[in-house]
């Protein structure tokens, strides 16, 4: 079934999914010439049947997908897209994984789950309500579904927002180290820790200056890929987006430093005017793409008078022989995930991505963070599906 929705004046096609009984959706096209739609109405939802799906996607206008825009077409700006992702019904299976062993902390922005000598772990960035970059990153163990327990003297990384890969057999924690001179923040890095024992990683190299989301992934010919994430005045001027995201490839961690990260070439077209995000979690496809979980965001004033930094997850793929995104779809908005608190009025719409896990009915679990207070899980339609099978889990 093919459900068509108009708004902004576009109207927006969207495909039902489904796997082992569960529903999910995914969107084919916006046009502004689909017939069937009451067009004296600013939003009406109306169904129509799969062999139109055929009609729908020969029709003029534009797609979601950034290689698939037509030149010279109008296209959805990215609070358009988002407010019509929101028009879908919610994920059926979503929750809130519970954090044991910190009482008095909030748990969020973790890594996904990855697997270590039979068992699987998660870090989470741990930090009280009501203080801000003073965080630490702890280990926490599955005890039963949804609940992680911290792992008794495990270590304690001085870091934000953990996130792991494998890379040549060996696990790799990244994170955010934030340094204060005075009293006052002065900047903060990418910290990078790897080895083949969890309770024993090792400190081995660290990021360019002001930059966070800095990604790994091992690619089939055993070179390393880099993905970076500057965030600066420059980049605003000269771009109009307050970031961009950069690709370069190393042939061993040992290469892996503020330098080459830094200077890894820009991808275009990912971010339009005000617009910011990263990559937060990237996985190598058996056709050689790679799969990526990120985050978009814009500011955007409330009804109240606040404004809102809006952060929501996306899912990329990258070909890096073309280098460019060949595709880019909205996945979860905070809306998808339940209801909860925010640490400050300015962050109630804030979902920080983290990443997906596979499962085995076909669907995937994708983790983010939310408010930065909790974290959220939904389970949603594998996004890669069309492009190649994930190869590349972290699990050691």
């Amino acid at each position: 079934m093919v459900h068509v929705t108009r708004i902004f004046g576009q109207a927006v096609a969207f495909r039902e999914l489904s796997s082992a009984g569960r529903v999910g959706y995914t969107s084919i096209l916006a046009s502004p010439r689909l017939s069937g739609l009451d067009h004296a109405n600013p939003i009406v939802s109306r169904h129509c049947p799969e062999a139109a799906a055929d009609r729908i996607a020969g029709s003029p206008g534009f797609s979601f997908d950034r290689h698939e825009r037509l030149e010279g077409k109008q296209h959805m700006t990215l609070i358009q897209k988002r407010q019509t992702f929101d028009l879908l019904p919610l994920p059926k299976e979503r929750a809130k994984p519970v954090f044991h062993g910190v009482p008095g902390f909030d748990v969020y922005n973790p890594s996904i789950p990855f697997s270590w000598k039979g068992q699987r772990y998660i870090f989470g960035r741990v930090e009280r309500r009501g203080e801000w970059a003073r965080s630490w990153v702890r280990l926490f163990s599955e005890t039963a579904p949804d609940r992680w327990t911290l792992v008794p003297n495990s270590m304690i990384y001085q870091l934000e927002d953990p996130y792991v890969a494998t890379i040549a057999g060996e696990l790799i924690l990244g994170g955010t180290h934030v340094r204060f001179q005075g009293g006052q923040l002065e900047t903060y890095y990418g910290y990078f820790y790897r080895g083949t024992d969890l309770h024993d990683l090792k400190y081995f190299t660290t990021g360019p200056d002001y930059m966070k989301d800095i990604r790994l992934v091992e690619l089939a010919n055993g070179k390393i890929g880099v993905f970076s994430r500057p965030r600066n005045e420059e980049i605003m001027k000269k771009y109009g987006s307050e970031s961009m995201v950069g690709f370069c490839t190393i042939d061993s961690l040992d290469q892996l430093n503020a330098k080459t990260i830094a200077a890894a070439p820009y991808v275009p077209g990912l971010f339009d005017n005000g617009e910011w995000g990263g990559c937060n979690q990237a996985y190598l496809l058996d056709s050689g793409l790679i799969g990526l979980i990120g985050h978009k965001c814009y500011k955007e004033t409330s009804a109240t008078g606040v404004e809102l930094q809006v952060y929501f997850n996306i899912a990329l793929v990258f070909d890096p022989k073309q280098f460019r995104f060949i595709h880019e779809a909205i996945v979860a908005t905070r809306k998808s995930y339940p209801d909860g608190p925010a640490k400050r009025p300015n962050l109630t719409d804030c979902a920080f991505s983290s990443g997906i896990a596979l499962r085995p009915d076909g669907l995937v679990d994708l983790y983010s963070g939310i408010g930065d207070t909790e974290v959220g899980r939904v389970a949603i339609p594998n996004p890669f599906a069309a492009y190649g099978k994930i190869v590349t889990v972290p699990a050691f």
